[in-house]
């Protein structure tokens, strides 16, 4: 894989079941199990699947009319069964308003191809979980 198309993320544990993840940027956030107020990775990846999703079709829409609004809410359900511990019934609720007008009405009336669009083509977050990507672990003797 070459360097400018490598992602990576670095995570330390700063404490009992919680970490910190900086990115090569330099920023971070901390994370938990959810028994404080740290976002768990579950929220990371909804997080990541809407803001994906956001980021992708915000500069299309956008080109058009300024949203008034724009939010989304993720939401799933967590089960464990036959193939252990995931998310089913993933739900992305776009609430977008845009202003009167011709202009408005054009993004109003491009904005659920460009969802669909960035779900089904250009989302690497959303097309990575739908294609079920292999992840592999290294174990390191530190």
């Amino acid at each position: 894989m070459s360097s400018d198309s490598e992602r990576t993320v670095d995570i330390a544990r700063i404490g009992a079941s919680r970490y910190r993840v900086t990115n090569v940027r330099g920023t971070s956030i901390e994370i938990g199990d959810g028994s404080d107020a740290d976002f768990t990775p579950v929220e990371l990846l909804l997080a990541a699947l809407a803001g994906c999703t956001a980021i992708t079709v915000d500069p299309l829409i956008s080109r058009r009319a300024e949203p008034e609004t724009f939010n989304v809410r993720t939401r799933a359900d967590k089960v464990r069964d036959e193939h252990g511990s995931h998310l089913v019934d993933i739900l992305m609720a776009f609430d977008v308003a845009f202003p009167s007008g011709e202009a408005g009405d054009a993004a109003r009336a491009l904005l659920p191809d460009a969802i669909r669009k960035a779900e089904e083509r250009l989302c690497t977050v959303s097309r990575t979980v739908a294609l079920g990507t292999h992840a592999e672990t290294q174990i390191n003797d530190v």
